[in-house]
């Protein structure tokens, strides 16, 4: 059984509160987070496949994906404004179909317990209407199979 997604989404406020709980330490997570082939491998929903078209993961840089699928193809990009290794990522997100549709994400790695760990994500966006329209699109479909194959990738020592 996966461990689920908790988003925590209060009505008429533009953020969002995200935990995730893993079954791998800090560093394995945050190693997934970070590498660019491991990223790909996992990020967003089942029968997406994924390309890094750019990848500067460093305080400063930026990256830029896309994922294809039935629906077509989809791009994001971002920067990364602090990245402290094992422990937190500041980044921007924003999917280019939606454009000047930007969050703010504080991603914090935390140990627990039995070399288990858990993020913790406060995503802030630029309105309410932003936030309600990531909902409403499937954003936590796309973060609960998203994890759930990082679990696999975790569990096979990846």
């Amino acid at each position: 059984m996966s461990n689920p997604v908790v988003i925590d989404a209060t009505p008429g406020q533009s953020y969002a509160d995200i935990t995730r709980e893993f079954e791998a330490p800090a560093v394995a997570v945050f190693r997934a987070h970070a590498d660019p082939e491991f990223f790909k491998s996992w990020i967003g929903p089942r029968g997406y496949e994924t390309r890094i078209t750019d990848w500067d993961f460093r305080t400063g840089g930026g990256y830029r994906f896309e994922q294809g699928g039935e629906e077509g193809t989809f791009g994001f990009r971002g920067v990364f404004h602090t990245v402290r290794e094992n422990e937190l990522i500041i980044q921007t997100f924003e999917y280019e179909g939606a454009p000047d549709e930007i969050s703010v994400d504080v991603i914090r790695f935390e140990e627990l317990p039995g070399g288990r760990s858990r993020i913790v994500d406060h995503s802030v966006f630029a309105s309410v209407d932003a936030l309600e329209t990531m909902m409403q699109q499937g954003m936590e479909v796309g973060m609960r199979e998203g994890y759930e194959q990082l679990d696999e990738l975790l569990a096979a020592g990846r």
